[in-house]
């Protein structure tokens, strides 16, 4: 409205101006009805051409502040927005459970895994005796083999009688038993002689089994070393010496009359004779047309305090058939190497203590 009000001045001016000048103004641009334009009413053509229409004004204001407006509101709206999604990461925070961690998962599915087959722990050696495989760190390195070991080695009842496979297998035997009693990592060789060794020389049973001390599956002493097994009873311990144990530490006169143990050696250890048959074919023959009375053995246990004592070499065996006879009766019958009294077992040394 200020223009409205100040136009008129401002004409009426510039006209007083051209006139003191000595100028002639233009003539006024005619009006419509015929006259001049400021004949009259200026007003008409002020508010048609000069001043916009309120509304417009208001409006143009009005859309200002409404666009002002809009933009706070899309501000308010961004901030909004934004707390928003804070708000929902808060939630997202609380609510989410954590990642499992992978390396944990997998370490723990390492525990638990089986092994898979290629990587099965190595099969024991092959033992019919269901080997216990501890290592047993006990001073164990003498026992006779006991009538449940022969007969489950040989398939058996009877034992192997004189066909023990050589003095290999003989060998074989004795450790085979000591795995399945936890001593399987020493060497263990049989007290046998043979008439013929590798070499063709004769094979004495004191040198094949080292030089001592030698204990039972008790731990008692058997003897120091080669001259203490060098007589009637080894040198030992009185509680042993008289019963000589089995691989479990059991005294073999608990089964009867057992007491035979093979050894085809005389009361030195050495070879008896050098007649093959007096060692069943050197231990490959469990015929009884073979060593009748010729393969010697010893006494596990004494028959009493005057005879029978020698546990090395006491007296020959009827034969080398395989056989069982835990009665007393005399020299037995048959032609077996139990038949007098006993299964065919044999005594087992290791080379170390």
């Amino acid at each position: 409205m200020w223009m409205k009000s100040l136009l008129p001045a401002a004409l009426a001016a510039c006209a007083l101006l051209a006139a003191c000048e000595g100028e002639d103004a233009e003539d006024p641009p005619p009006s419509a009805d015929g006259g001049t334009l400021f004949d009259g009413e200026i007003e008409p053509f002020v508010d048609q051409y000069i001043e916009p229409p309120n509304d417009m004004v208001v409006d143009v204001a009005d859309e200002d502040m409404r666009v002002d407006e809009a933009d706070e509101d899309m501000r308010v709206d961004e901030v909004d927005d934004d707390m928003r999604v804070d708000e929902v990461d808060d939630d997202m925070a609380v609510d989410e459970e954590p990642e499992p961690d992978m390396a944990t998962v997998d370490l723990d599915m390492a525990v638990d895994e089986e092994p898979e087959p290629d990587m099965a722990r190595p099969e024991p050696d092959m033992a019919p005796l269901a080997p216990d495989m501890m290592i047993d760190d006990r001073q164990f390195s003498f026992f006779v083999t006991s009538i449940e070991a022969m007969r489950n080695l040989s398939g058996s009842q009877d034992g192997f009688g004189g066909d023990l496979g050589g003095l290999d297998g003989a060998d074989g035997i004795c450790q085979l038993i000591a795995i399945s009693v936890g001593m399987g990592h020493k060497e263990w060789r049989a007290f046998l002689s043979a008439t013929s060794g590798p070499d063709g020389e004769p094979v004495h049973a004191i040198e094949r089994i080292g030089e001592g001390p030698w204990y039972d599956a008790n731990g008692r002493l058997i003897a120091e070393d080669i001259d203490g097994l060098l007589n009637e009873r080894p040198d030992g311990d009185p509680q042993t010496i008289e019963d000589l144990p089995d691989e479990h530490g059991v005294p073999l006169s608990v089964l009867g009359d057992s007491h035979d143990i093979l050894t085809g050696s005389n009361r030195q250890g050495r070879l008896n004779n050098n007649r093959l048959s007096s060692t069943c074919n050197d231990w490959t023959s469990a015929s009884g047309n073979v060593g009748n009375n010729e393969v010697m053995c010893g006494h596990s246990w004494p028959r009493s305090r005057r005879s029978g004592r020698q546990w090395i070499s006491d007296h020959p065996v009827r034969g080398c058939a395989p056989g069982v006879n835990l009665i007393q009766n005399g020299g037995g019958v048959g032609n077996c190497v139990g038949c007098g009294g006993g299964y065919g077992a044999i005594y087992c040394f290791a080379l170390t203590p």
